[in-house]
């Protein structure tokens, strides 16, 4: 328990369980990208995909209840090193620190306390349903599924939550930009040669991701996807 206890507390410790929770929370966000993605298959994948989702039971829960304290604890690592790191460093240091820094990096804990407050609310939209209350009267599909595709036309047809959904995944973007290059420094697995290479391989899959996500609120606000009846 004491080198448990000395592990979190280290610099060295902080930023590995910084990188772990990140590179698991990046995990869940592939894999939510690939399942959302299937809505532009039609009402019978993406209601097939969360079908089988809702099989999973109290399970799925579990899996929901784990990722939600990932979240916070990655957070929690992520402002307290930052806070650490700005009280580390001599006050003549912090503006020089400041102009080399990206963005993305010096936005990482404010970008995640953002982030947070958009799990919660897309929880309570598109999970709980508790933010619109068309979703609780749409009738099953021709399976007898619950019909997911209307519930996300209907959901990204209010601009509000499209532009909230493109502005969290826009913020998502910055956060992995400077998130999957810092994952293998944390853990010391790479050289300087490869800092830039990697770098560059976290902004290109971060912007992807952000396509990804984004690419769904854009086709169904624009009408490219529309509501279909029911047979």
């Amino acid at each position: 328990m004491t080198s448990i206890a000395a592990f979190h507390r280290s610099s060295v410790g902080r930023k590995m369980i910084v990188a772990v929770t990140g590179f698991i929370l990046i995990l869940f966000v592939i894999g939510h990208l690939l399942g959302n993605l299937q809505i532009f298959f039609g009402p019978e994948w993406i209601n097939g995909y969360a079908e089988h989702l809702r099989e999973l039971g109290m399970f799925l829960w579990v899996i929901r209840g784990g990722l939600l304290v990932t979240v916070l604890i990655h957070i929690y690592y992520t402002i307290r090193l930052a806070i650490e790191n700005r009280r580390a460093r001599p006050e003549r240091y912090k503006r020089k620190d400041t102009v080399k820094a990206t963005f993305a990096s010096r936005s990482m804990a404010m970008s995640g306390l953002i982030l947070l407050a958009f799990i919660i609310y897309h929880i309570l939209h598109f999970t709980v349903r508790a933010t619109d209350p068309r979703f609780n009267t749409l009738p099953l599909d021709p399976l007898n599924r619950y019909d997911v595709y209307s519930m996300m036309i209907y959901g990204f047809q209010n601009p509000l939550v499209s532009g909230f959904y493109i502005l969290s995944m826009f913020l998502l973007a910055l956060h992995l930009s400077h998130g999957t290059s810092s994952f293998f420094q944390s853990l010391g697995l790479i050289n300087q040669k490869l800092v830039p290479r990697l770098a560059r391989a976290g902004r290109v899959f971060a912007w992807l991701l952000f396509v990804g996500y984004s690419s769904i609120p854009v086709a169904v606000f624009f009408g490219w996807m529309k509501l279909r009846a029911h047979s």
